[in-house]
């Protein structure tokens, strides 16, 4: 038997986690002393602990490796297989977006050392009236904080797909996502789902043509901000205003986690109409 202190020299784990883990009945010492409450771990309980080190390192959080160590107790490795791929897909897309992101601050730099503002590559973004043709769309309708985002379209893409799938629905489109809130909240914002479909079923709605603002972004969604300041500067500069809410068409399929960002394209919408004169 090992104490608590042994244990945790050995693992490279505080006291002070493996009493948190304890709590949380991630991994318990297999020995309490009575009298003094001194902790003792057993030799097996290393290759536990190891285990789940090994899971932090892969950037599981703590109730996905609880979930994790069970699976593994049981032997069912297909399920472990299944979530290591599934956070191996998303290391790869967070990879790909700081490798964007480091190719965008050389440029930054680039232009920095040779004059140009850094801001001007807001001048890239073209702005083109179209007029958008009716729809029907099958849709869900979720309250996302901003932190959910990314598992959002995984997950309600993903819902999607698979009732087009179950009821043999026709898809006419790329997936789309509405933004409803009238303004940003961190805790949450009125997200709708969406991908054109023919058949008028359960959970769709006609979405009417009309006349937008569309830019085109090719590149990571963090650059969808600078699309959403350009288009509201130059409906402005242009004597249009917005009447509906924002959306986005995803011509790279956003459930393609490990996308190249500079491949990515998608094309926002901003249904807007002639301001009236005074």
């Amino acid at each position: 038997m090992l104490s608590i202190g042994e244990f945790s020299k050995i693992c490279g784990v505080s006291t002070k986690t493996l009493r948190y883990y304890a709590e949380i009945g991630l991994i318990t010492s297999d020995d309490i002393n009575t009298e003094n409450g001194y902790r003792y771990y057993s030799i097996k309980q290393l290759k536990k602990m190891l285990f789940i080190n090994r899971l932090k390192s892969y950037h599981f959080s703590l109730e996905e490796i609880k979930v994790l160590v069970e699976l593994e107790a049981d032997l069912a490795e297909e399920k472990i297989c299944s979530a290591f791929n599934r956070k191996k897909r998303e290391m790869e897309r967070e990879l790909n977006t700081l490798a964007y992101t480091l190719k965008q601050m050389s440029t930054d730099i680039e232009h920095i050392e040779k004059g140009i503002p850094i801001m001007s590559y807001l001048d890239k973004f073209d702005v083109q009236l179209v007029e958008t043709q009716p729809m029907t769309i099958l849709y869900m309708r979720q309250i996302l904080s901003s932190d959910d985002f990314d598992l959002g379209y995984g997950k309600y893409f993903s819902t999607l797909y698979e009732k087009i799938a179950i009821e043999n629905l026709t898809m006419l489109g790329m997936p789309m996502t509405f933004y409803h809130s009238t303004e940003f909240n961190p805790t949450g914002n009125d997200t709708e789902f969406a991908i054109p479909v023919k058949e008028a079923v359960k959970a769709t709605r006609d979405l009417p043509g009309c006349l937008c603002a569309k830019s085109v972004l090719k590149g990571g969604y963090p650059e969808l901000t600078s699309v959403y300041a350009n288009l509201m500067a130059w409906i402005e500069n242009e004597g249009y205003e917005l009447v509906k809410s924002p959306y986005e068409v995803y011509i790279t399929d956003p459930s393609e986690a490990a996308a190249i960002p500079e491949d990515m394209i998608t094309e926002v919408y901003f249904p807007v109409k002639k301001k009236a004169t005074r």
